[in-house]
């Protein structure tokens, strides 16, 4: 089969297209025919060798690889059609379309991936295409994941720091389908954009300090790692909560340092994986409260030039990957 490469860290040339082994289904999981994949923040970051700050730096090589990934074949969202199951699979059988995320375990720049049917794997919103599904797992995860850590309730207001995002643009989504009085942080292009998702109010990151604008907000979700608690911490209600999805080593003194003192806390952490938060954004979508956003789209050919766009730090929402052989069903 054929499938996007990454024959050691660097730049986007490192990324090469191959012939490699089609991979068979184990007793316990699905075989997907991938249709469409994208190119994520963490696609970029592993490519590149991940980040610099001690004393994550260690600690990620180990976890993705020294001198190259350990699983050479990137890309971390999909949705496809099972073309087989293993003896032993209940949830799915031949020809179910769905969309699937599999995590730093990767594989989506491939015609074809083996991923466990318990795993973050579920059947594809009947009224997207497989473009605009691959485009939710990881984006529309993290938000619902974070907006929960934060116990996001009814009436509260609630700010996105980088609305234009792939996170972003689920998070306002999300936040709205909850209840929240939303705030969405974008450059001026993003502004329209950005309220024809949702969000009650904008603000332009380039003209105004939303830290400074008096108004005070019950969470902050900071998504591209551009602002930091103490910047943000007066723009919090008393009891306001700060997260932040993007960690690196300075990050966590506030979360220590708030765990102990304060009525305002930061917290982050890692999103969840799981099959019950696909089937949840599955049913938002299919009742029409969530829709991706799509910047650009690419052949699996182009893999490397569409990394060199994301490095840019400018795409909106989400740049997805499509395959040869996909042909719509819907």
């Amino acid at each position: 089969m054929k499938a996007i490469v990454c024959t050691k860290f660097g730049p986007p040339d490192v990324l090469q297209l191959k012939e490699v082994e089609k991979p068979s289904p184990k007793e316990n999981e699905v075989l997907i025919q991938i249709i469409a994949t994208t190119v994520s923040a963490g696609d970029t970051r592993v490519r590149k060798g991940t980040r610099k700050s001690l004393p994550f730096w260690p600690l990620s090589k180990i976890a993705i690889g020294l001198r190259k990934p350990k699983n050479p074949i990137l890309g971390i969202e999909l949705a496809g059609v099972i073309e087989a199951v293993g003896n032993s699979v209940k949830r799915f059988k031949k020809g179910d379309e769905v969309f699937a995320l599999s995590g730093f375990g990767f594989g989506g720049y491939a015609e074809y991936i083996c991923l466990p049917e318990n795993g973050a794997v579920a059947i594809k919103p009947i009224n997207m295409t497989y473009e605009e599904a691959a485009a939710v797992p990881v984006g529309a995860s993290t938000a619902l994941s974070f907006l929960r850590k934060g116990n996001i309730q009814s009436g509260q207001k609630v700010l996105i720091y980088g609305a234009s995002g792939s996170v972003g643009t689920y998070a306002v989504q999300i936040a709205k389908y909850f209840g929240a009085e939303v705030t969405g942080v974008c450059s001026t292009a993003n502004l329209e954009w950005v309220r024809s998702l949702g969000a009650d109010h904008v603000i332009d990151y380039t003209k105004d300090d939303f830290t400074r604008s008096g108004q005070t907000y019950d969470i902050i979700l900071e998504t591209v790692g551009k602002s930091s608690f103490s910047q943000c911490k007066h723009a919090l209600t008393p009891k306001g909560l700060y997260l932040f999805i993007v960690m690196d080593f300075p990050q966590i003194v506030p979360i220590l340092w708030t765990s102990m003192i304060g009525r305002r806390k930061a917290r982050s952490g890692i999103a969840s994986e799981k099959k019950e938060d696909l089937i949840f954004l599955k049913e938002l979508i299919e009742a029409g409260k969530i829709k991706s956003v799509i910047d650009r789209r690419y052949p699996l050919e182009q893999v490397a030039e569409a990394h060199r766009y994301v490095d840019e730090g400018h795409k909106k929402g989400n740049v997805v990957i499509t395959l040869e052989h996909s042909t719509e069903a819907v």
